[in-house]
């Protein structure tokens, strides 16, 4: 199983950097050819560890897929490093150890492209959109975003640094709805966890989220969340310890078995 790489060595490293994606322009980001597969990392001559720094949304499915590449890659052992993109970022920037990173917004990995830490340009993968997440009895009865201007109901979202919050304060601006915020959480499971136990009467997470919540969280879907859905680019670093390895993986990732579990997770994927 995967296991997270000291995240106190990457902590020191982020507390160093200051966080300036939010005014940053999207990087050049390729779509993978629909022909893409099979994997490479069918071949199995990938070894050694294999370090990926990646947005917190795609936990889930990323630890899952990677039983399957190591099952593929025997030689191979992966260590996953789940936070804010923003933060991630900036500890690579600082040079914290990774082959590969994957972001939840191209604003995001243009931090690390315009520092030289990326080789080539960076490949979208899968794209995400926002959902309301309530407690499973919905004691707010929110039934919509336009419930987010309620000032008698608690709501959490994402700081704007992060893409998460980036995407809910894109929504709001377009909808015009002046939100009355709570809680800004430093990352999507930051708030999935506050409405989970209940300290917020909703919150706007990914879609996904939602899903790999299961029946901890009810979900709500809204129109206006098609104003603001997240690319999610990744790519290989240049101070990769291991870059065949990264190469797989990244390869794999557009494989016909990891299209179907992003599919299943709720991901979108590029056309």
């Amino acid at each position: 199983m995967p296991l997270a790489i000291s995240a106190l060595a990457l902590a020191m490293v982020g507390a160093c950097a200051s966080d300036t994606s939010s005014k940053q322009v999207p990087p050049v980001v390729e779509t993978p050819s629909a022909s893409a597969s099979p994997s490479p990392s069918a071949t199995g001559t990938a070894t050694g560890d294999l370090t990926v720094l990646a947005a917190a949304s795609l936990t889930e499915v990323f630890q899952k897929l990677a039983t399957t590449f190591q099952s593929e890659n025997p030689g191979v052992h992966v260590t996953f490093s789940f936070g804010a993109s923003s933060t991630l970022a900036q500890q690579i920037v600082a040079k914290a150890p990774a082959d590969v990173f994957a972001a939840a917004s191209p604003a995001t990995m243009k931090t690390v492209t315009d520092a030289g830490d990326a080789t080539g340009n960076p490949q979208l993968f899968v794209r995400n959109v926002l959902e309301i997440a309530v407690p499973p009895s919905n004691p707010g009865n929110v039934t919509g975003l336009s419930d987010f201007s309620k000032s008698d109901l608690k709501i959490a979202v994402c700081a704007v640094a992060v893409p998460c919050g980036a995407a809910a304060d894109k929504v709001f601006k377009a909808t015009g709805i002046s939100a009355e915020i709570d809680s800004y959480e430093q990352d999507v499971k930051g708030v999935l966890t506050k409405v989970e136990s209940g300290e917020a009467d909703a919150g706007l997470v990914y879609a996904t989220d939602v899903k790999s919540a299961g029946d901890k969280v009810k979900g709500i879907d809204f129109p206006e969340a098609s104003n603001a859905i997240n690319d999610y680019p990744i790519a290989a670093l240049t101070e990769a310890k291991n870059p065949s390895a990264a190469a797989a993986w990244i390869a794999f990732l557009s494989s016909a078995e990891a299209r179907q579990a992003f599919t299943d997770a709720g991901f979108q994927l590029p056309s």
